[in-house]
């Protein structure tokens, strides 16, 4: 497995003075959306199944290939939609404003749905072999993760009163 490469972002006068966010805040925010998310989840869900039920007067067929590809396809997109939403409008999520957390580009500008749907797939790369990306932040000596690196992106902590 090739590890990402060691280049740290560069400095702007906007980053830094922004902390990066160490792994106990990350893995805060990440509980706090995870539990949001299924949230959501459940709620797009009944949305989605209650009223075929309805319309249809039958169940959805869920154990049909298209069915079901078409159910996971819509879930997939309120995942996705749920984070470019929100990274493009104020860098943070509901769990990452908990935390004092906001995903910013390298160069300290907003991410643009392009940046945010690039941390999003990075993620997923990232966090699928047992979090090894994430976990990487406790290694790397600017504390970003792989996910960080590979979108030019990073998190930052928000200062109090901001």
């Amino acid at each position: 497995m090739a590890l990402p490469t060691e280049v740290t972002p560069p400095e702007t006068p906007e980053t830094a003075a922004l902390q990066v966010a160490r792994l106990p805040r990350r893995l805060g925010a990440l509980l706090y959306d995870g539990i949001l998310l299924f949230a959501l989840l459940l709620l797009a869900t009944a949305l989605f199944i209650i009223p075929y039920d309805l319309l249809a007067a039958r169940p959805y067929p869920q154990g049909e290939w298209l069915y079901r590809t078409l159910f996971q396809a819509y879930l997939l997109a309120v995942i996705v939609g749920f984070f470019v939403y929100f990274w493009t409008h104020g860098g943070q999520t509901l769990g990452m404003s908990a935390w004092r957390l906001r995903v910013v580009r390298d160069d300290g500008r907003r991410l643009s749905a392009r940046d945010a749907l690039r941390r999003l797939a990075w993620a997923a790369l990232s966090l699928a072999p047992l979090g090894l990306g994430l976990w990487w932040c406790l290694f790397d000596r600017a504390h970003l993760a792989w996910h960080d690196r590979r979108s030019r992106t990073r998190l930052v902590v928000v200062p109090r009163g901001r």
